[in-house]
């Protein structure tokens, strides 16, 4: 039966047919060896892979937060979420005073320039007067007004209710990035600036919980370390915290020397509102870290470029970083320390990346939701080897489409460029193929330079 549908076939769907099965006999008859880089890992669980699946609360933080929700009786507490998530999303940084100076300047000439150009006698100081109440005017309409978030304990709670589980996702998913590229990695203690409702604390515990003998969350809202303390009491007063050494201050440690194995900044610089206090902040921040600071923020232009900023900080002042003198070098997401090339391009679009997690079950929340996020991880110690000669890591900056025999691929490279490669296993090896097909957004992927510069070579 087998055989006469065979013969029935056309003569190219035999052809096909035999290509198949004579490429199965020579795979089994010759099984390929696995890439170096591989480090005898499969490819869908290669060393490039960072991404995690949708994450939940820890069951013991989605109780107790749940508890503090309900005793708490917030009104119309559904509808003040969702004013809360749209006001931090749509936030902008604070117009610095040189900036709106500049403004007014620019546009008191253009208005100056348009009355010189009617006819008849002038009245000047009248003239001068009206242009100033209108630059003043319209100064107040364009331009952005900043003001910084006071919590107190209701609306502590409304952010608990509203941005708990996505804070965490977005902090646990960037903390993976150095559990899984720097395993040996075992911190002692925790430093989180801006520590809030103790997310940082919650995922570290998470990764390291074996190790960490102490964790200091600073954050000038008394209400929020208040929150933070009964959600790691279980929402029980009396309580032992489910993990112990972890210390509430409203202010950094005084002693300039005192560093920490691992410095945090979650969604914390948005809430500063010059650039002067971002950058004495960053500084600050890494004159305490001794291995890996992470920073943060909602994945907006705004967002991402207060993490540029902070880069260009680190990376550029160097001058005004004491007692410890081991350079700034950017661990993630950037393979590289040169520009973004995000910021080059018009129209500028941020570097972000996303997670899905469990939101706290409450009223109007899905069941699955996403975080978008951009971060940022520096680091004193010198970057492991993490592949073989003639290969470097790239890092996937959008979803990863896969097609026949073909996947779309768009990375920030190593030279600093942004790529869009269409990877194929002839072109770039099975290995190689295979990876990109099992990688995802945010991941890295590995690059053989020596078929990139075949392929270049053929394309001439």
């Amino acid at each position: 039966m087998a055989s006469s549908s065979y013969k029935a076939c056309g003569l190219s769907q035999r052809v096909a047919v035999v290509k198949i099965l004579f490429r199965t006999v020579s795979a089994a008859a010759n099984p390929q060896p696995k890439a170096d880089f591989l480090k005898g890992e499969p490819h869908r669980k290669h060393p490039g892979m960072t991404s995690l699946n949708t994450l939940r609360l820890p069951q013991e933080l989605q109780v107790a937060a749940q508890s503090v929700i309900q005793k708490a009786q917030v009104t119309q507490l559904t509808d003040r979420c969702h004013k809360l998530i749209n006001y931090l999303w749509s936030r902008k940084r604070m117009v610095e005073d040189v900036t709106l100076r500049q403004k007014a300047l620019g546009l008191e000439k253009e208005l100056w320039e348009k009355a010189m150009q009617k006819m008849g006698d002038i009245d000047e100081e009248a003239l001068r007067n009206q242009i100033r109440k209108r630059v003043l005017s319209e100064l107040r309409q364009t331009t952005y007004h900043w003001n910084s978030l006071k919590y107190d304990e209701e609306l502590g709670v409304v952010y608990m209710a509203s941005r708990l589980a996505g804070g965490f996702a977005a902090v646990t998913r960037a903390l993976n990035e150095i559990k899984k590229r720097d395993p040996s990695f075992a911190p002692q203690s925790l430093l989180d600036f801006g520590s809030g409702l103790g997310t940082v604390a919650w995922a570290s515990h998470l990764h390291w919980g074996d190790s960490l003998k102490e964790m200091v969350c600073v954050d000038s809202s008394g209400p929020m370390s208040v929150l933070a303390e009964r959600l790691l009491k279980g929402d029980e007063e009396e309580a032992e915290p489910l993990f112990k050494h972890v210390y509430f201050r409203r202010f950094l440690p005084v002693s300039p020397k005192v560093q920490f194995d691992l410095v945090a900044a979650a969604f914390t610089l948005s809430e500063l509102p010059s650039v002067k206090e971002r950058e004495d902040a960053v500084i600050t921040l890494w004159r305490k870290t001794s291995s890996y600071l992470v920073l943060v923020e909602n994945g907006t232009k705004e967002g991402h470029q207060m993490l540029m900023d902070a880069r260009d900080t680190l990376l550029k002042k160097q001058e005004q970083i004491v007692h410890d003198p081991r350079p700034a070098r950017v661990f993630a997401p950037c393979p590289h320390e040169m520009m973004c090339p995000k910021l080059a391009r018009e129209p500028i679009t941020p570097c972000n990346f996303q997670q899905r997690y469990h939101p706290l079950p409450l009223s109007g929340h899905h069941e699955c939701q996403t975080e978008k996020f951009s971060y940022l991880i520096l680091s004193r110690t010198e970057p492991a080897q993490e592949g073989t000669e003639g290969l470097e890591w790239a890092r996937l900056i959008a979803p990863v489409l896969c097609r026949t025999r073909h996947v779309h691929c768009h990375m920030c490279c190593t030279d600093g460029q942004l790529q869009h490669k269409v990877v194929t296993a002839r072109k770039h090896s099975r290995d190689v193929y295979r990876c990109a097909r099992n990688s995802d957004w945010g991941d890295q992927l590995p690059i053989i330079l020596k078929v990139e510069k075949d392929a270049e070579s053929d394309s001439e």
